[in-house]
């Protein structure tokens, strides 16, 4: 039979390992996350600036970035393909059309690897004279704003059934053997 001051002692060394474990990861488990934008999120503007940008907290990767300008008309007003430098992507958008409510959506490569998607808004007051290009849906952008990354608690749950079965088996592992 093993001692209670045993078992009591595996789990508080066991939940003391898993707290720092996690106390620990936390930090590294943060993604890239919006600071900033021109036009600002949720600003009224009068003319529509050349190129719109999205910066970041951190660096992103240059990979595959997305960044798009959809229209109160539901049409695509960004135009040719988007840029990243060091925090910031950014995509031409010329002259905008209707009033209205754009919606900037983009999805990057954050600097640890991860997926970020995302939106910002701004409102248009006086009808410009640009053309808008096709629908999104038509141009292959599917972007919905999802982070796309995985939970913490999956993390957590792993953790925890990996510790429990690591308890059970040091416990228990050794009571069927015949003792000789």
């Amino acid at each position: 039979m093993i001692p209670v001051r045993v078992v009591v002692a595996a789990l508080v060394t066991g939940l003391a390992l898993l707290g720092g474990g996690l106390a620990a990861a936390g930090p590294a488990a943060a993604h890239s996350a919006p600071v900033a934008s021109v036009p600002e999120d949720g600003a009224t503007v009068d003319t529509g600036p050349a190129r719109v940008s999205v910066t970041f907290n951190e660096a992103l990767q240059p990979n595959f970035p997305s960044l798009t300008v959809v229209g109160p008309d539901g049409n695509l007003w960004s135009k040719g393909q988007p840029e990243v430098d060091g925090k910031t992507v950014s995509v031409e958008v010329g002259a905008l059309g209707p009033v209205g409510e754009y919606t900037i959506a983009f999805r990057v490569t954050s600097a640890d690897g991860h997926p970020v998607r995302g939106s910002r808004t701004f409102t248009l007051s006086t009808a410009g004279n640009g053309t808008p290009g096709p629908r999104p849906e038509a141009a292959g952008n599917s972007d919905t704003g999802a982070d796309g990354g995985v939970p913490l608690w999956v993390f957590i749950v792993g953790a925890v059934v990996l510790f429990g079965g690591g308890l059970a088996f040091a416990l228990f592992a050794g009571r069927g053997r015949d003792k000789r």
